[in-house]
């Protein structure tokens, strides 16, 4: 038989062995707690990452709106003659697209005596992604006009486009025409094409005879020619003068 001494110290040990194993178990189980909220901060952490390309897609200057080109201003000058001789003499008409360095100053006409018509125009100032080309035409009916069909000019920026036709009536007359400007425009990149009408200017030339008398005035200098004529001419106007006046002569006597 066990001494009784023995098993008190076999208990007490148990006992203490009991103790210290659920020591242990407690601070295990009190440390996975603490580590526990770590896991939200790394979600937290992970979740704020999407939201950085978001605001720097939004400050894209590539997706702000294109400003639409500014209008080019320009002077378009027209000069023809008032009035020509028909048959014996040509003329020319002269249209000038220039930039507007005038002002509101009329512009002078190059030949003394021509009529100068000036007005201001915009345009769509699309030389860098367009060709453009400006297109006159003269349409004026009974006269002999050259060229007769449509002249095209390349159009550059700040550059000045000229057009000349030559003109010659062949009879007397009124003559009115129109003075035509069209611009076209060719996108260098598609090649598509656009044609838009930028003046129609209305002409009226007269053209007259030999010694510079108009339609009219030449019809009625011939009327009062042919009548004079015919009074000269007419069988004894002169011995009718002569019997007129020795009567009168008689009647004083």
């Amino acid at each position: 038989m066990k001494n009784p001494t023995f098993l008190l110290r076999h208990a007490f040990g148990m006992f203490f062995l009991i103790l210290a194993l659920a020591a242990i178990g407690c601070a295990g189980s009190s440390s996975v707690p603490e580590a526990a909220p770590a896991a939200p901060e790394e979600t937290t952490a992970s979740e704020a990452v999407p939201t950085q390309p978001a605001i720097s897609l939004t400050s894209q200057p590539a997706e702000a709106p294109v400003p639409p080109a500014i209008p080019e201003t320009r002077r378009l000058t027209l000069e023809f003659p008032s009035k020509m001789r028909a048959g014996v003499e040509g003329d020319v008409v002269r249209l000038t697209l220039e930039v507007d360095d005038l002002g509101n100053i009329t512009p002078t006409a190059q030949i003394e005596g021509n009529v100068v018509v000036g007005e201001i125009i915009e345009i769509p100032d699309l030389y860098e992604t367009h060709n453009v080309t400006a297109e006159a035409r003269l349409d004026l009916a009974g006269m002999q006009v050259q060229p007769a069909e449509a002249i095209y000019e390349p159009l550059k920026k700040g550059q000045t486009a000229t057009f000349y036709w030559s003109i010659r009536p062949q009879e007397t007359g009124l003559y009115r025409g129109t003075v035509w400007l069209h611009l076209n425009f060719a996108n260098k990149s598609t090649g598509e094409e656009d044609r838009i009408a930028v003046s129609a200017q209305i002409i009226e030339i007269e053209a007259v005879d030999f010694f510079g008398l108009s339609v009219n005035l030449a019809r009625t200098s011939g009327v009062v020619g042919s009548i004079v004529g015919g009074v000269i001419g007419f069988p004894f106007l002169e011995d009718i003068l002569k019997f007129l006046f020795k009567r009168k002569s008689n009647k004083r006597l």
